[in-house]
């Protein structure tokens, strides 16, 4: 059914509420990776994958802060994230976006290892040729 307008206003601060806290959990995640690091011990490729999104996330915090603070800008923020679809942090995606990400990059994958066989088919073909 549809929701009341309380009732979307009380989904949307929770959603804020739940990006903003999963990122700074994130934050304390990143600042202890960076004292190992200033420590000399080395970092996994999936824990140096997290630290690179966790610090491009406080990036895309700046800008998207400014809409916070600015009375009346978070009006905007819809116009804005439909030009700029990156531009906020990753703990503020929905899972309907994260879906559609993941479907994009599985179709991206699929066309080309298509493109790959077909390749590999007509070399064979050509090979088989050449010899026969």
């Amino acid at each position: 059914g549809k929701k009341s307008l309380h009732q979307k206003i009380v989904d949307e601060l929770k959603h804020y509420y739940n990006g903003f806290h999963l990122l700074w959990i994130d934050t304390k995640v990143a600042a202890r990776m960076v004292w190992r690091l200033l420590h000399g011990q080395v970092l996994t490729r999936r824990e140096r994958r997290r630290l690179l999104r966790t610090c491009a996330d406080l990036f895309r915090l700046v800008p998207f802060l400014v809409f916070i603070i600015v009375p009346f800008m978070e009006f905007l923020l819809p116009v804005f994230l439909k030009l700029f679809p990156e531009m906020l942090p990753s703990t503020f995606e929905t899972e309907s976006k994260k879906e559609e990400k993941q479907k994009k990059k599985l179709n991206a994958k699929l066309e080309l290892a298509k493109f790959l066989q077909e390749t590999i088919a007509e070399m064979a073909k050509r090979n088989k040729a050449d010899t026969g």
